[in-house]
């Protein structure tokens, strides 16, 4: 289980361990919560009168998700799909998916809903799938954006952050399963990052 220094809040932002790491405060829940309220702006504004179907990407995006979709006003749709690729804190390098999608996306408004966006490998896999079902329109919104870890050509139409390459953790990332539940995002340290 996560622990905390000082008085074991989240909210101190003291450095946390997670099995074997210690994390460091990176994005407080305050600044988190501005970002997801400026995508909402944009996206009611760009679909208004296009009832729009958003898909989640599972594990990580549930929390983004859900606050994202609370502030979207307009009509609007969501569904869940699950695609992994991590495996502790590197990539697997193989994209498995868990939960399939269900819906129609002929002619539709189509909006993915990404936690994360490092090498971009997870989702240059996933979109030839959906672009098949020949959506009216496809883009993706992403709380976070690695630049310096891309590897395969993604363009993220919504950005929350754009982050450094550090292995980051909360607000619905994990570490082996832990730490989702942190309200803001915090960062492996330099020295654990250092053994890796």
């Amino acid at each position: 289980m996560p622990t905390t220094g000082s008085n074991g809040l989240w909210g101190n932002r003291a450095a946390i361990r997670v099995h074997d790491k210690v994390f460091e405060p990176y994005l407080t829940a305050a600044m988190i919560a501005g970002k997801v309220r400026g995508i909402a702006e944009q996206i009611n504004h760009d679909y208004a009168g296009k009832k729009p179907l958003f898909i989640a990407i599972l594990n990580g995006s549930f929390i983004f998700a859900a606050d994202l979709f609370k502030e979207i006003t307009i009509d609007a749709e969501i569904c869940f799909i699950k695609l992994a690729s991590y495996k502790g804190i590197r990539s697997t390098g193989h994209v498995v998916t868990a939960i399939g999608l269900d819906e129609d996306l002929f002619d539709r408004h189509v909006i993915i809903i990404e936690d994360i966006i490092d090498t971009g490998k997870t989702l240059h896999e996933f979109l030839p799938q959906l672009v098949h079902q020949q959506p009216a329109t496809l883009r993706i919104a992403a709380l976070l954006h690695k630049p310096e870890a891309m590897v395969y050509p993604v363009t993220v139409d919504y950005t929350g952050f754009s982050v450094p390459n550090k292995f980051l953790l909360g607000y619905g990332l994990d570490y082996d399963g832990l730490g989702r539940n942190i309200p803001g995002i915090y960062k492996l340290t330099e020295k654990d990052a250092a053994v890796e």
